[in-house]
This record gives C-alpha cells, structure tokens and sequence, in this order.
C-alpha cells in the first residue's frame, strides 16, 4: 500500500499519512473486509485517496496562478505596496456573495488549506475553490479598475 503511494506521490510523508488515514478509516467505520477481496479494497482505496491527493495539489497551484506574481512585489516601493494591500482589503470586502470574503480570511489569513475550510463551512473542496476563484477573480477585475 506504502509502496503504491509513494509511485503515484513522489512524496514519502504524504504516502504514510494515506496509508494511515485509509487505516483509520477502515477502524472508524467499522469496515469489515473479506479474505478474498481485502487486498484489493486497500489498494483500491489507497489509489483513491492518492489519486484526491494529486487533485487537491492541481487546485491549490490553479488557485496560486491567479496571485501576483513574486517579481511584481518584489520590485514595488513600499508605499505602493501599501496602497495595493489598501486596495485589496476594499476589495475584500465588497465580494460578492459574501461567503467569498469569509473564504478568502479563512485561506489567506488563517492559513487554513481547502479541506479544512470545507469542514468547517459544511462545503465540498470543489465548492471552496470554485467561491475562491471567483472571489480571486473579483479582486483582480477591482485591481484593474483602480490602476486605470
């Protein structure tokens, strides 16, 4: 199972911590396996949990493409970096549905991956990237306008 992880993952701690959640889940659950097909399931499962794992980190560098780019912060003075933070937190707060602005304190502020947001608001991943982008998209469109 360990194994299986690690190909699809490249990543030696991720793979432990799916080996062990697939385990925990299994104990949780109460899940009862049968001889014939034990084998199977858990590197069925496995694949699964890795197969999520290479989605979320898709996501997350989707999500990421729409930042600033380093080299643009890098190279603003001081004042205007204070000025485009101004703006950004303006902008905040006039997204739209409000529940973007709650996504966006909750990703940038708190640091809180998508996963946790989405337990947290009782949402999908998928439903947090979606309020992410949009909302990321929103502040762009503001930035654009206030530049102009």
């Amino acid at each position: 199972m360990y194994r299986l992880a690690s190909i699809l993952l490249h990543d030696d701690d991720e793979s432990k911590d799916i080996v062990h959640d697939v385990f925990a889940r299994l104990l949780v659950e109460q899940v009862e396996l049968h001889e014939g097909t034990a084998q199977s399931y858990l590197l069925l499962s496995v694949r699964n949990r890795c197969l999520n794992a290479i989605r979320n980190r898709k996501i997350h560098e989707q999500v990421h493409q729409y930042l600033l780019p380093v080299d643009e912060v890098e190279q603003a003075s001081p004042e205007e970096l204070e000025r485009k933070i101004d703006m950004l937190k303006a902008g905040i707060n006039e997204l739209f549905p409000p529940i973007c602005q709650e996504i966006i304190r909750l990703h940038f502020t708190e640091g809180l991956t998508f996963r946790e947001i989405a337990k947290r608001m009782g949402m999908s991943e998928t439903t947090i990237y979606k309020h992410l982008r949009n909302a990321l998209d929103q502040l762009r469109q503001t930035l654009k306008k206030a530049e102009q």
